[in-house]
């Protein structure tokens, strides 16, 4: 949480439009492009005078550009786009997606997109809207499947599209957000939407507490038609002192603590995750265990979808976590962390 933060596994090959090639470790590996979200709380406010959009056109940071590197030089294959639910319905809770503030949200989903890239939609909002937990006393069902019914019309018909239905919910009652959470999925399936969809739990989503206190309720969350076929569970973990994604030193590698008992539990259930966040310091200590972390991850990856790094997009090198590669001319270079450990097996 970062603060501004099958039988045969039926991979839902819902998200891919064609045959997928096949490569050693996990099926998708990239960054997020984050600067939507900015102004975003854990408490589900968002001050839009903050977000930054970035995208250069629009006088900020030049995500399509850092895009278009990744894929070209590092070959990465996916890219988290996270966006406050207040902008885009211009702060109108059960409101229409607002023409203008949508409209430049789907600048960056459509950049993405002509990169070849898998491209996550990502609302930013922790399972809340100005500190009320959705479906809990804040946001009834309605109004958050309404939101996603929406972006399901946008978006149906781009098969590259994978619909994460919120950012880290956290200090939930897991049994009330699982209903809310199929409210969500029931809506974009019957929007005709096929698409992957990523299912948060609790805890920030953190694949540490993740079979606990979030797996066994999201677990009963399933399509229209009785299936799980393209409903991925998605998890976060950073590797700092108290998991927050704040420091630049890490200290664990998750997997005896994380990922390893979450790949038992996913394998034993049938079903896969994708660790949508996760990240640290361009540092020595990071570099050693953000890669051993990365390298478990792509040695399991018939239950591990892949993995998405915090962040890009609208940071700069003042930001600890910082993913955003510089640019000089029209040569990209990438930050240390980047360049060590976010890259294909």
């Amino acid at each position: 949480m970062h603060g501004p933060l099958v039988a045969a596994l039926a991979l839902a090959g819902a998200v891919t439009a064609g045959p997928v090639a096949k490569r050693a470790g996990v099926q998708y590996f990239g960054v997020n492009i984050a600067g939507f979200d900015f102004g975003c709380s854990t408490s589900g406010a968002c001050d839009l005078s903050q977000a930054l959009p970035p995208i250069a056109t629009l006088n900020g940071p030049d995500g399509l550009g850092q895009m278009q590197h990744f894929v070209k030089d590092d070959h990465m294959n996916v890219f988290r786009l996270p966006v406050g639910w207040q902008y885009l319905v211009n702060n109108k809770l059960g409101g229409n997606l607002d023409a203008t503030n949508f409209g430049k949200y789907d600048q960056l989903v459509q950049g993405c997109l002509q990169t070849g890239a898998t491209c996550i939609i990502d609302i930013h909002n922790y399972a809340r809207w100005n500190g009320q937990i959705v479906g809990q006393g804040g946001p009834s069902n309605d109004q958050f499947a309404n939101l996603w019914i929406q972006l399901a019309q946008k978006y149906k018909g781009q098969s590259k599209l994978i619909f994460a239905l919120m950012n880290e919910p956290h200090d939930l009652d897991m049994t009330k957000w699982a209903a809310s959470a199929q409210a969500a999925v029931t809506a974009i399936r019957g929007a005709g939407a096929k698409q992957t969809i990523l299912l948060p739990g609790t805890d920030f989503t953190s694949a540490g507490t993740f079979v606990k206190n979030s797996g066994p309720f999201l677990q009963n969350v399933k399509n229209p038609d009785g299936s799980t076929t393209g409903l991925i569970f998605d998890v976060h973990k950073y590797l700092d002192s108290d998991n927050s994604g704040t420091h630049t030193e890490c200290v664990t590698n998750n997997i005896d603590s994380a990922f390893s008992p979450l790949a038992d539990w996913l394998r034993t259930n049938k079903r896969q995750a994708m660790n949508t966040e996760t990240g640290g310091g361009n540092t020595a200590s990071c570099q050693k265990y953000l890669c051993e972390q990365i390298a478990f991850v792509n040695k399991n990856s018939d239950v591990f979808l892949g993995y998405v790094g915090w962040s890009a997009g609208g940071f700069d090198g003042s930001y600890e976590l910082t993913l955003t590669p510089t640019k000089n001319g029209n040569t990209w270079t990438d930050t240390s962390l980047v360049k060590s450990c976010i890259k294909a097996a």
